[in-house]
């Protein structure tokens, strides 16, 4: 009888430890769910940071590349703008000089001219004053072959010269000024004296006292002259 309560008690001890492995057992597979669960949440998590993070990455490399782009554009903006300054400022220069240099042209033209000028009246009048003791010699043999044809001397030694000094004047383009008869003009004649004349026009050179000249159309001497009135 005591053999019979002992194997009770020992299958009964038995399925004690039976239960509690078997509880152990489950405990053991609600830890392994609840790490399996666990797991599952952190993969879920892991999957969700793996789909928001990329896409945040990517909006901020498109900002910043956006902004790089940006600020290249100002910056090639702000060399274009700077280069059109310079541009602009060298065409104002560019006319400046322009100016200067059509100044300084017109200015030498100027005083080309008035230098060419100056040498021409200089030359001019150096040859005028030539020609007017040219003149004043060619007067004198004229005054001499008049004397002596109203004294009936032979005058041809004075008529060969005055023949060479005619000559001599028309090479140099010295032209005798012919006045008489014509109307006064001061331009070239001289009046020295007045006669009393009903019949013709009031002015009308009546007599040359002097010859008149003129040299490459400037007169050098004006004809002095006798002139009418009525």
């Amino acid at each position: 009888m005591f053999a019979l309560s002992y194997e009770s008690n020992l299958d009964e001890s038995n399925l004690d430890e039976s239960n509690l492995d078997e509880s152990n057992l489950d405990e053991s597979n609600l830890d392994e769910s609840n790490l399996d669960e666990s797991n599952l949440d952190e993969s879920n998590l892991d999957e969700s940071n793996l789909d928001e993070i990329p896409n945040s990455v990517i909006s901020n490399n498109k900002i910043n590349d956006v902004l790089n782009d940006l600020t290249q554009i100002d910056t090639e903006n702000l060399i274009v703008n700077e280069l059109k300054n310079l541009v602009e400022k060298e065409k104002q220069k560019t006319r400046i000089y322009e100016e200067k240099i059509k100044h300084v042209l017109a200015d030498y033209q100027n005083l080309n001219r008035k230098t060419q000028s100056d040498i021409e009246k200089g030359v001019n009048t150096k040859i005028d004053e030539f020609m007017l003791d040219f003149l004043n010699i060619y007067d004198d043999f004229a005054r001499a072959k008049q004397v002596f044809a109203e004294n009936k001397i032979n005058t041809e030694g004075l008529d060969s010269i005055l023949k060479n000094m005619d000559s001599l004047l028309v090479k140099y383009n010295v032209i005798a000024i012919d006045a008489l008869g014509e109307i006064f003009d001061p331009n070239f004649h001289e009046a020295i004296s007045i006669i009393q004349d009903s019949e013709l026009d009031d002015n009308t050179v009546t007599n040359e006292l002097r010859k008149g000249y003129i040299s490459h159309k400037r007169v050098i001497r004006p004809t002095l002259v006798e002139i009418s009135k009525k």
